[in-house]
């Protein structure tokens, strides 16, 4: 179900609220991966897949199989399972690292760029948040 017009608005409110108090946190949970991965992790992930694609299909084909088990079949399959990992885990960001694109750097608002910095309200986020809840529920 999609969002309304005034939940749309709420939560772009809540976004930018998010951004002004903890801009750090915010870019971090921003994107809708966990962590994205470098072109150097990509690279070496496709060159340990291939080199357990490699390994399983000659385990099959080797006539070298103890107990009539491909032990080099298996060890080609941890192989690429572990090029999947290593894609999946992607590369951490050390601190002072560039943002990715579209994500506003720490220093830049959310509006992007527009107006300078607001004036900070008494309070913090949290306060303001549960002040529109209560005054939401007060006016039903």
């Amino acid at each position: 179900m999609p969002l309304s017009e005034h939940e749309q608005r709420m939560l772009e409110q809540i976004e930018s609220a998010l951004y002004a108090e903890d801009p750090k946190f915010a870019s971090s949970v921003r994107g809708g991966r966990l962590r994205s991965t470098s072109s150097r992790r990509r690279l070496q992930a496709a060159a340990l897949f291939a080199v357990g694609l490699f390994l399983l299909v000659a385990g099959i084909a080797a006539p070298f199989k103890p107990g009539g088990f491909p032990i080099i079949s298996l060890v080609g399959f941890i192989a690429m399972f572990g090029a999947g990992v290593l894609l999946m885990i992607g590369s951490s960001r050390r601190p002072g690292a560039a943002d990715a694109p579209g994500e506003p750097s720490a220093g830049a608002s959310p509006s992007g760029g527009r107006g300078g910095p607001r004036p900070r309200k008494s309070g913090g986020f949290s306060e303001r948040m549960e002040d529109r809840f209560r005054r939401r529920f007060e006016q039903e």
